[in-house]
């Protein structure tokens, strides 16, 4: 399986070098998004206000070393697009102005503490059409748990691609805890663990007002580090598509998942419930963030399935935030992969889009 997935990876990284060509300086509106030190000042000058427009006092371009007038440039190109809402551009260093080298750890997906977590249909009886996976027993869980979420990311290549494409590594766990269950002795009923690597790219077009800032392509691992019957994994090629526009987010992320044998298969189907695509918009509003992640299976019929998830994030005092989320539809956890269910957590958010 080992070689399968290297095989694949290799194939959606050459179908990502002819998709994805890098942009000619002439399509670069954002003088940032230039690698070459010496191109991208030439772009920042030919922006800059003509000697005579310049205020009294104020240092002609000229009388300025290179080395400066760039910094210069690049910290109030940087202060524009922060007050315009460039979180894309910040978080997957997109431009020089954002770029920090490799393994400087950063924040990835939403990261938050859930005290209270409801569900109305908590799975007692997990099941899966593969053998020997469904649950002997009924397991006497509670509807209301605990859930939190960590999630970071780190860039280990920059550049591999004709002066674009950056490596990264993500890192996503989240866990449900029967916190209040004294019976089962307050048990970890799922924990997921999601290991992927990316390849980045910047790119630069507009569609319906967004400015597309990336495109990636990687290959994603999901499981719940269980033994059967209660193991459930699986294996993506993930593609992903970046937007911003001022106080707005956009990310597609179509997957195809990689096959597997029937005897290793541990969810035949999943892909019919948690689905083969999602679409996440965060709007970000007087320190409020709202956010809202879709599903679906891209099938008609029986098999037209997916979820949708809500969140709020507001502040409370400084730095913390109160979070609301709601979730419904299937594929809450790998364990509730064929449950459906609605889900509505309560807590504080560590780390959100913006």
């Amino acid at each position: 399986m080992s070689r399968n997935i290297v095989r694949y990876l290799s194939v959606a990284i050459r179908l990502a070098m002819v998709c994805l060509p890098t942009l000619s300086i002439a399509q670069q509106s954002d003088c940032r998004s230039i690698v070459s030190d010496t191109e991208r000042l030439a772009c920042y000058d030919s922006k800059a206000p003509p000697k005579d427009a310049m205020p009294a006092g104020a240092d002609a371009p000229d009388s300025v070393s290179p080395k400066d007038r760039l910094a210069t440039f690049a910290s109030d190109e940087n202060n524009r697009q922060r007050s315009q809402g460039a979180a894309l551009t910040d978080s997957w260093e997109l431009s020089p102005a954002s770029r920090r080298g490799v393994f400087a750890l950063r924040p990835y997906k939403p990261m938050h503490i859930l005290p209270v977590s409801y569900t109305d249909n908590i799975n007692k009886t997990p099941s899966s059409s593969a053998s020997g996976h469904s649950a002997g027993s009924r397991s006497d869980l509670d509807s209301v748990e605990a859930r939190f979420q960590f999630s970071a990311k780190t860039k280990v290549a920059e550049n591999l691609i004709g002066g674009n494409g950056d490596l990264w590594l993500g890192y996503t766990q989240s866990s449900r805890w029967q916190m209040y269950n004294d019976e089962l002795s307050r048990p970890f009923r799922e924990t997921n663990y999601e290991p992927e690597a990316m390849l980045v790219f910047r790119t630069d077009y507009g569609v319906f007002g967004f400015k597309g800032v990336m495109a990636s392509i990687g290959i994603n691992h999901q499981s719940n580090g269980r033994g059967q019957p209660l193991s459930r994994d699986w294996n993506r090629i993930v593609a992903q598509f970046g937007f911003e526009r001022e106080d707005w987010i956009v990310m597609l992320r179509p997957w195809w998942r990689l096959p597997e044998s029937d005897n290793s298969d541990d969810n035949p189907g999943i892909e019919n419930y948690i689905g083969r695509g999602e679409i996440s918009v965060a709007r970000k509003w007087q320190g409020h963030v709202f956010s809202l992640q879709a599903r679906h299976s891209l099938l008609g019929g029986e098999k037209s399935r997916g979820s949708a998830q809500a969140a709020w994030s507001f502040p409370i005092a400084g730095d913390l935030k109160g979070y609301v989320q709601v979730f419904s539809g299937y594929g809450e956890s790998l364990i509730d992969f064929n449950n459906r269910q609605t889900v509505i957590g309560f807590g504080l958010s560590v780390v959100d889009w913006f």
